[in-house]
């Protein structure tokens, strides 16, 4: 039931068992969503709960009335809705969110995704459409739009067929140790080391000392020979 306020009653209920699952509506554009509100509610297919002009008050009516869905716009004072999803989904991890916006650059498909969405529909989407995201994230599934499927598909292709970064060698020296075994590889002296980096010379023969005893080797030249073998100096 929606009470007076424009919220809902806050019972128990969602999609299992045959319900209507319960919906939050979040735009920052009171006609769009007054429109969409209205086009919901005469489906029939949905229980419209609660709407929120920005992602603060989403946030804590999601809290209050725990939807099953929260169609969310990204654009909103505040909070936008990537914040709004991250907080929502940290108190409600069983909470759906599908977002719905006229934004479909990729850093907002992906800051979206990476939130927790589980949907994402672009505002042009018919109420159809709409009606099935919505079932389908609040049964648990993820959705996005035609126009954005493909481009998902290719980024997460890209991502497994790049190949991965080469491990970095002696991970157990700081930077500017690195850079000293470096240099030392090259065959250069302390006091080569020291104008190169703009060191003491001191404070290059503690870093080298530093070196060998994390390397567990007996000298320069051992050291020299690791290096070399790991890719350095060459």
């Amino acid at each position: 039931m929606t009470g007076p306020d424009g919220a809902g009653d806050g019972r128990d209920g969602g999609p299992g068992g045959g319900a209507a699952p319960r919906v939050l509506l979040a735009d920052d554009h009171p006609i769009y969503r007054d429109g969409l509100r209205m086009m919901l509610d005469s489906t029939g297919a949905v229980e419209v709960v609660g709407a929120a002009p920005d992602g603060v008050a989403a946030v804590e009516l999601a809290g209050r009335l725990r939807p099953d869905v929260v169609v969310m716009d990204l654009r909103m004072p505040r909070l936008d809705g990537v914040g709004a999803t991250r907080r929502i989904l940290a108190a409600l991890p069983a909470t759906a969110v599908l977002v719905l916006t006229m934004h479909e650059d990729d850093e907002s498909v992906f800051a979206s995704m990476l939130a927790g969405a589980r949907g994402y529909l672009l505002k042009g989407a018919g109420q159809e459409e709409i009606l099935r995201a919505v079932s389908a994230v609040a049964g648990g599934d993820v959705i996005f739009g035609p126009a954005l499927a493909g481009r998902i598909t290719e980024y997460f292709a890209r991502i497994a067929g790049a190949p991965s970064a080469a491990p970095v060698p002696f991970p157990q020296l700081t930077g500017r140790e690195r850079e000293v075994l470096e240099l030392i590889a090259l065959g250069l002296g302390n006091a080569q080391i020291a104008g190169r980096l703009g060191l003491s010379p001191k404070t290059v023969r503690n870093n080298a000392s530093t070196v060998f005893a994390k390397l567990q080797v007996a000298g320069r030249a051992e050291a020299i020979a690791r290096a070399r073998d790991a890719g350095l100096g060459g």
